[in-house]
């Protein structure tokens, strides 16, 4: 038993050095072309990095993108790992990418493990800093602003948009769900269009809730009731739309499965992408680290494209 405490404790200690680097070297292939932004909340010096792709319509309100890494990542890491800065210059909107106090989010979690838990840091007063910031510097549609993030940043998306709902206009929280306790108050003030993408084989983050990355992190709830909590609030019709995606890479080991719950209120709509034999990881990017650790990359969709696609369908009225 001894053994296997101590085996447990230093592959704790080896997620806790890797991750920190991990998405920092993760796809190689996406440059980091953001610039280092910093800005004063509640006393401490909050930084986020801002990619405004050249070439923007001088006349025209875009969208503004936030990118939220996970736990352990860095801004600079997850704009490498998930390619929305590439995807920007393409489709011509702003990302940004936050940085969590310690390279965590207080996310609606009880624990101790985080400074940003430890000391109940408020993330959404400065991501409501760092919006008015960004939109007072540049031309941001306030009904297309967006939130997305893995891991804990994912669990933060949900955290962000249900107190932050009146200005977050749709989600996509990637291997994240609703943390508890804070389920228990769970209560957005408008509705907000969902996107869950959630891998079944996930060791970090259960698809069917309980305790993250084996305890001591605190607990999220399952995915499904993650989303039958905003198909309520969102006031969605109980019967989804279903359907499974093509099995586009044999090797993978990786289906896609879809539910689409539509008629919500003022228009949004929640969705699930079950990603069946899939692990902690972005859908489409690199395998960060060992599968024996957080499981195997689904490569039947690219994540950002299936994003994006999801955040222009969706406005706020």
């Amino acid at each position: 038993m001894k053994s296997r405490f101590r085996t447990l404790l230093c592959l704790l200690a080896f997620l806790a050095l890797v991750v920190a680097s991990a998405q920092a070297s993760a796809a190689a292939s996406h440059e980091s072309r953001s610039a280092a932004r910093e800005l004063n909340v509640d006393g401490m010096t909050r930084a986020y990095r801002l990619y405004v792709p050249p070439g923007l319509p001088a006349t025209e309100d875009v969208p503004l993108i936030m990118v939220f890494h996970g736990g352990g990542g860095t801004a600079r890491g997850t704009e490498r790992l998930t390619g929305f800065s590439d995807l920007a210059e393409r489709e011509h909107f702003i990302v940004a990418y936050p940085e969590g106090i310690e390279r965590s989010w207080n996310d609606g979690r009880e624990t101790t493990v985080s400074r940003a838990h430890r000391d109940q840091v408020d993330d959404v007063h400065f991501v409501a800093t760092m919006i008015d910031t960004i939109t007072k510097e540049h031309r941001i549609d306030p009904k297309r602003i967006y939130a997305t993030g893995v891991s804990n940043g994912a669990i933060f998306s949900h955290y962000l948009a249900a107190n932050l709902a009146k200005r977050i206009a749709a989600i996509a929280p990637v291997v994240g769900g609703i943390a508890e306790p804070f389920d228990k108050r769970f209560n957005p003030e408008q509705p907000v269009s969902v996107l869950i993408l959630q891998g079944t084989d996930d060791p970090l983050v259960p698809f069917d809730g309980g305790e993250v990355a084996w305890g001591k992190r605190g607990n999220i709830i399952s995915t499904r009731d993650s989303v039958k909590k905003w198909i309520a609030r969102d006031g969605c019709a109980d019967t989804p739309r279903t359907g499974t995606l093509p099995d586009s890479d044999l090797e993978d080991s990786c289906r896609v499965e879809w539910s689409t719950w539509s008629a919500c209120r003022d228009g949004t709509e929640v969705t699930l992408y079950t990603l069946r034999g899939a692990g902690h990881t972005w859908p489409g990017g690199a395998q960060y680290l060992p599968q024996r650790l957080v499981g195997k990359v689904c490569r039947d969709i690219d994540a950002t494209d299936v994003i994006w696609n999801f955040f222009q369908r969706h406005a706020k009225p």
